[in-house]
């Protein structure tokens, strides 16, 4: 039989209690208690009992302190099975998802992991659940995501173009205003909120079919919400219907919600209640149109999706003043969580100073 497996020179036992001690690992702990009796003299055999385990393992736990110390005798996690997918199965699998299904040809018109099952099946013979397909997906780095709005007719180059030439409008309105006046962008939109609410995803046991109030009925009010990502704040009103003269009263809103001495630069769509001459503009904001038939240029977009999925969806609504209430109630949430306006509304090609 071979001699022990010496223990490295640079720790001793009272060291090792030490660092048990210190461990937020109960088999660290174990291992290292373990250790430091045989630095302390004792035999494997008093140092396996003290471990509860065999002389064999004993000399693993040896072999891993020699070579990484202390944070070798940390439980590591398992390796687990390999992959059936090859590399250019993989590359094919993250192509196929880059690039989304064809309706006509797929049958689909967004990937679910049991249509990548069969789409696997289909073109390599492999054949997986939708488990390991979704274990691959993530270890390749995808997750599941909302998309942003995007408009069907989009032009790709007009949108584009829009956020490299940004800086050049925000320097004719710098332009006009006094040397040193304090810039705030800011983002404006409207949404409706009526009885016929969105039904959103919840948590449910595997195997079930959640449900959800539905109503049919039609009141329906307006949010008229602005926000400001880089200060984190919002103004934003609820009104029974969209024009000139409601718009007028959102724009008031914002100026006052303008920090004092600076000036405001709002992006907006092209609406008719937006871009008439008969719109009454406060003197401390300047608007600027976005580009037609660009929803993801305007991250209030994202904001009222944010609102839906978690206070204004999978709710009946009694009446018009209900809906006004929760509307209410869900904006001043809103505003009371300016890192959610930050995260959801920032855009890199839009910055004030």
């Amino acid at each position: 039989m071979g001699s022990a497996i010496g223990l490295r020179d640079d720790f001793d036992g009272s060291a090792l209690r030490r660092l048990a001690r210190l461990s937020k690992s109960a088999n660290q702990a174990r291992r290292l208690l373990a250790l430091a009796q045989i630095y302390d003299g004792g035999s494997r055999s008093e140092a396996a009992k003290t471990g509860g385990v065999t002389l064999q393992i004993v000399r693993d736990w040896v072999i891993r302190f020699n070579a990484r110390g202390p944070d070798g005798l940390l439980d590591g996690k398992a390796p687990g099975k390999s992959s059936i997918l090859n590399d250019a199965q993989r590359r094919a699998l993250m192509e196929i998802v880059e690039q989304g299904p064809i309706p006509a040809v797929h049958g689909v018109v967004r990937w679910r992991l049991i249509d990548l099952v069969q789409w696997l099946h289909e073109e390599f013979a492999v054949s997986l659940d939708v488990t390991t397909v979704g274990r691959e997906l993530r270890r390749l780095g995808y997750v599941k995501l909302t998309a942003r709005p995007r408009h069907h007719a989009q032009n790709a180059q007009v949108l584009e173009a829009f956020k490299k030439g940004f800086a050049a409008k925000l320097a004719k309105v710098k332009a006009t205003l006094p040397k040193s006046t304090p810039i705030e962008i800011w983002f404006q939109d409207e949404a409706r909120v009526g009885q016929k609410t969105k039904i959103t995803r919840r948590w449910a046991r595997r195997g079930t079919r959640p449900s959800a109030p539905k109503d049919q009925r039609t009141r329906s009010a307006y949010i008229f919400g602005a926000i400001c990502p880089e200060q984190g704040k919002a103004a934003g009103l609820i009104l029974p219907f969209c024009n000139t003269e409601t718009m007028t009263l959102h724009l008031a809103e914002i100026s006052i919600a303008v920090a004092r001495g600076a000036h405001a630069v709002v992006l907006m769509d092209q609406a008719g209640w937006h871009m008439t001459s008969k719109l009454v503009v406060p003197e401390n904001i300047s608007i600027i149109a976005l580009p037609a038939k660009c929803p993801e240029l305007n991250p209030v977009e994202n904001i009222w999706q944010f609102m839906r999925d978690n206070w204004l969806s999978n709710r009946v609504f009694t009446s018009h003043d209900n809906i006004v209430d929760h509307c209410c109630e869900a904006w001043n949430k809103l505003v009371d969580q300016p890192w959610h306006i930050m995260t959801i509304g920032r855009r890199k090609w839009a910055r004030g100073s």
